[in-house]
């Protein structure tokens, strides 16, 4: 759930858009920041943890020169939160090239072991993206090797192919290569987000490729399209773009993306993710109201299940309020690195307005339930302000299954539905109604802004891994990892 962003200008410096960009991608990630820049033959980085404002000095601005940059934010789904862990990673060959990824791989120790046994390539940190980096390096090398006379960007395109050989998992990534250009490519069954944007007419234009297209505007950037799954398109030094169908891709996208994870005013795979969470609203709404549950307000936890109350509300035929107030400086509870600090971040994170709890029989609208852990203390606030019942809906059907594509639910231990009832739920997080989107409605609701999309990856609901080859000793061994931590 990392946010990635790469640019190439021709004329203004690289890294006023990253900044920009990243800024817009902050939701992504909240752990940590990182910067590259290439100036004719030389690099220019900076990476640090905490926000962006907080690692990018003015200092910093004025000492990153060059006309293409990366720029990368971490939520820490594998490896430690350090600086060695912290993106972008390098190689210094060939070429020289920076790498920034979002995803997660699921045969990482089989590629550790690839690359430092048989390459004998030392690894500076346990990240996944460090490994994915350093078996694309290997690959160039061997493509430059067996076709000396074929062309820098053949070579690095044919490369991409080899590398998606080698990797399992869910991978978008951005690589800047001195010399060549910029280098964008997606995993075959496009689970993580990945777009292509401009900026100008004509051949002078500038390219960037970012993880959504809320990104763009921060530095008028225009979409062109999403990268296909399994697709690589490079933009070489002299503003070009080339497009190589790598392997070949059936697009899966992560419905999480569409639920909790993007911004509303993204688009992502042809569906917008604002309309999405309206129509996830609409059905649960209808489903609701089968129910018979007499209720007075429709009240959403903010901030992304604003759009699914206000359907709700309007397929109840009650009042939509804004009766919890939250505290924009501090980062979501869901992406906080462990449970201490999500439950300490809760009561920081939000209020609740007296106001409109005082004697009624409040819904509340999450987008997801995963660990029980911000709701129970939001439904405990609401009785505190005064309310006479509290009801949740929850916008996504019971999360009851580890993910393993880059959302960090690796344990179903800390899943408060995996092997609950829904009754269950409901008696441990203190609430006197609980209503669940059912997993067709939720398809129903993604699928309908892109008929042509015939399966997303939905592991964490229904525990079916689309890339098929996720097996039970794994997940066996991702839990006992966690759990020892």
């Amino acid at each position: 759930m990392c946010g990635i962003i790469g640019v190439v200008t021709t004329k203004t410096p690289a890294v006023l858009d990253l900044h920009e960009c990243l800024v817009a991608l902050q939701h992504r990630g909240q752990d940590a920041a990182g910067m590259v820049t290439l100036d004719k033959d030389f690099f220019h980085e900076k990476r640090g943890e905490g926000l962006v404002r907080e690692v990018f000095t003015s200092e910093d601005m004025q000492r990153l020169k060059g006309n293409a940059g990366l720029g990368h934010v971490r939520y820490r789904t594998a490896g430690p939160l350090s600086i060695e862990s912290t993106q972008p990673f390098f190689s210094s060959a060939p070429y020289g090239m920076y790498l920034v990824h979002n995803g997660n791989l699921t045969n990482t120790e089989e590629l550790r072991s690839f690359v430092t046994k048989r390459l004998r390539r030392y690894l500076r940190s346990s990240s996944d993206s460090e490994i994915l980096l350093r078996v694309f390096a290997h690959e160039v090398e061997e493509t430059l090797r067996k076709s000396p006379k074929a062309s820098s960007v053949r070579s690095v395109l044919q490369a991409v192919g080899k590398t998606m050989d080698k990797l399992h998992g869910a991978y978008a990534c951005i690589v800047l290569i001195d010399g060549v250009g910029l280098l964008a490519f997606r995993d075959p069954h496009g689970i993580r987000p990945l777009v292509l944007g401009s900026r100008g007419k004509g051949p002078k234009r500038d390219w960037a490729f970012a993880s959504e297209t809320a990104a763009f505007p921060a530095a008028d950037f225009e979409t062109e399209r999403d990268l296909n799954p399994g697709e690589a398109v490079l933009v070489d030094l002299k503003g070009k773009v080339h497009s190589f169908q790598a392997r070949k891709g059936e697009l899966n996208p992560c419905i999480f993306e569409y639920i909790y994870t993007a911004r509303p005013d993204s688009i992502m795979n042809g569906i917008s993710v604002y309309k999405a969470r309206l129509r996830l609203g609409r059905l649960l709404g209808k489903r609701i109201l089968e129910v018979g549950v007499e209720l007075d307000v429709v009240i959403p936890v903010p901030d992304s299940a604003r759009p699914e109350a206000l359907e709700i509300a309007h397929e109840l035929d009650i009042p939509h309020r804004e009766g919890l107030v939250r505290n924009r400086y501090v980062g979501r509870t869901f992406i906080m690195p462990d449970q201490t600090m999500r439950v300490a971040s809760v009561r920081r994170k939000m209020s609740a307005m007296p106001l409109e709890f005082e004697g009624k029989r409040v819904l509340l609208v999450d987008d997801s339930i995963v660990r029980g852990t911000t709701i129970t203390k939001i439904i405990r606030m609401c009785r505190e302000a005064g309310a006479r019942e509290v009801h949740v809906a929850s916008a996504a059907p019971p999360v009851k299954f580890q993910n393993v594509y880059g959302v960090d639910i690796p344990t179903r231990r800390e899943l408060i539905s995996h092997g609950r009832t829904v009754e269950q739920v409901r008696k441990a997080i203190g609430a006197d109604g609980l209503y669940y989107q059912t997993i067709g409605d939720m398809i129903e609701a993604a699928r309908a802004g892109n008929p042509d999309i015939t399966r997303f990856e939905d592991s964490v609901f229904t525990g079916d891994y689309v890339t098929g080859d996720v097996k039970t000793a794994y997940l066996r061994e991702l839990e006992n990892h966690n759990h020892h931590g």
